[in-house]
């Protein structure tokens, strides 16, 4: 069974972003770039699954600027077999993203997709689900523990009450929650060992999908900076102050 592994380049999440002076988005110039982590461990993931003899390949897709092609090196250093990269310059929005996975799917006949349930800069937790439905296939979100057995996918996903058992005939999207495992460190072995594995790039349009943004971001602004907290003496202090400050009656 091959899986395929949609993976995104984000800024890093030890980065401090900054917002562009004239407010359109967020300054990434010489800006560390990394792996989506929840990404990260889609990925890790689909490798475990190839070391137990489940898988047979595992892909790694991504879809963004040629600069893409180093996270997907990066993949291919912690286990991916080869990688897929949709070059494009534009704003790629969930639905377009959505779209390509679902034209490199149809490509490749993977039999399981898993990406991670969201993006660490925009956080929309969309693509996962769009993708289901355009491909037509059962998905599962959020997913904590996942196993492959008699022709089928059980996944546990975490949902507010506490956890949720599924069982989804394959094809089948997954998107991985932060507790589905723990990313390996990639070793210098293996990142020598990823450059010589098979990198393709496609365009957009070679797939046949329109990736125009259909969605305008107007502004982008910083949240509004904390007032610094007060140390009181005692409970009657402390609802005296919430009184003046009109928090409580």
């Amino acid at each position: 069974m091959k899986i395929l592994v949609a993976v995104k380049r984000v800024v890093d999440y030890n980065v401090k972003v900054r917002i562009r002076s004239d407010g359109t988005g967020v300054d990434i110039a010489n800006v560390k770039m990394s792996m989506n982590p929840f990404d990260e461990i889609a990925l890790e993931e689909a490798v475990r699954l190839k070391e137990k003899g489940v898988a047979t390949e595992v892909v790694a897709v991504s879809c963004g600027v040629a600069q893409c092609q180093e996270t997907l090196r990066t993949a291919m250093a912690i286990g991916a077999d080869r990688a897929i990269l949709v070059e494009s310059s534009e704003d790629l929005q969930p639905l377009a993203v959505a779209k390509l996975l679902k034209a490199i799917l149809d490509k490749e006949q993977a039999g399981l997709v898993i990406l991670g349930k969201q993006a660490i800069d925009d956080d929309c937790n969309q693509t996962g689900q769009m993708l289901a439905a355009l491909a037509g296939l059962p998905q599962a979100t959020f997913a904590s523990k996942l196993e492959l057995t008699d022709g089928r996918v059980l996944v546990t996903r975490e949902v507010d009450g506490g956890s949720q058992m599924l069982s989804l005939g394959l094809p089948a999207v997954i998107t991985a929650d932060l507790r589905l495992n723990e990313p390996r460190y990639v070793t210098l072995p293996n990142i020598m060992k990823a450059k010589k594995k098979q990198l393709d790039v496609f365009k957009p349009q070679y797939l046949g999908v329109d990736v125009s943004p259909r969605i305008m971001t107007l502004k982008v602004t910083e949240p509004p900076k904390r007032k610094a907290g007060i140390l009181v003496p005692d409970v009657a202090t402390l609802v005296s102050k919430l009184r003046d400050d009109g928090l409580v009656v």
